[in-house]
């Protein structure tokens, strides 16, 4: 005879509820850490690498040049503040983009827009990724050139200041590009054509000074010289305009950058397809 089968009480399991509105976001910015950290070795690690190099090979050529206007520093002194900053910018930008281009690609971007998380919670998770992600490849890139050059610090908060408000105004200029991009292709276009130029053009190997009078006009354009000038008046103490005018250009681009960005997640561009 058979035996009949009984049901088994199972034990109900409490449901955990969703975090509030406005207190999500730290997850998603723990994923967005977490997601270059497991891949360090090439998210900061090669950035480091890649900017020690360009140290090796322009202070040798150049090692012993001085800085007319910088107080007699050498050149390689006063390469290291534009390299550093050359690298949270690049790296700030690249952590956005290329975590929504990849989402994009994978399909996982429409599993982040079932969640109750705002256009806020967002941005405040993709850049503050970014801005992590910028600040440890520039305190990397920092150490090591320690080996070569002895270590300025003119005004700290200076430093702290610009560093910050680069990788934060960049992360969000990484959003716009991911956000644009439907492709890597796309991504590396808008890297390739717009951010490198703009960074070349910020005086990372130069004194905007010394450009003939067009490109400097240009150079007083971009907003990238500012954010490198004033970074590096920390250093020295000396810049080739104001630091004060530095910090109004680049909180207004900063500003100008995040309200864009945050209209389109708002509106969902190219996001609800």
């Amino acid at each position: 005879m058979d035996a009949t089968p009984q049901s088994v009480a199972v034990p109900a399991r409490s449901l955990e509820p969703l975090p509030p509105d406005g207190s999500g976001w730290k997850m998603l910015f723990y994923k967005e850490v977490l997601r270059f950290w497991r891949v360090a070795f090439q998210t900061v690690a090669a950035p480091v690498l890649t900017a020690v190099l360009y140290l090796l090979i322009f202070g040798n050529v150049l090692s012993r040049q001085t800085m007319p206007g910088y107080g007699g520093i050498s050149y390689i002194a006063f390469l290291v503040p534009g390299l550093v900053m050359m690298s949270v910018l690049q790296n700030a930008f690249a952590n956005s983009a290329s975590s929504l281009v990849q989402s994009k690609i994978m399909g996982s971007l429409v599993f982040l827009q079932l969640t109750p998380l705002s256009h806020w919670n967002w941005y405040v998770a993709y850049v503050g990724a970014s801005i992590i992600r910028g600040l440890l490849v520039g305190l990397g890139v920092y150490a090591v050139t320690l080996l070569y050059v002895p270590p300025h610090a003119f005004a700290p908060l200076w430093i702290a200041a610009f560093a910050v408000l680069g990788a934060a105004m960049m992360g969000a200029l990484g959003m716009l590009a991911g956000l644009w991009a439907d492709k890597f292709d796309q991504m590396a276009m808008f890297q390739n054509f717009i951010i490198m130029p703009m960074t070349f053009l910020a005086g990372v190997f130069y004194s905007v000074h010394n450009l003939p009078g067009i490109w400097r006009q240009v150079s007083h354009l971009n907003p990238f010289f500012y954010m490198i000038d004033g970074f590096r008046y920390g250093f020295f103490g000396v810049s080739d305009g104001s630091p004060w005018l530095s910090l109004g250009v680049a909180g207004a681009a900063f500003v100008g950058v995040t309200g864009l960005v945050l209209h389109l997640l708002k509106t969902g561009y190219k996001l609800r397809q």
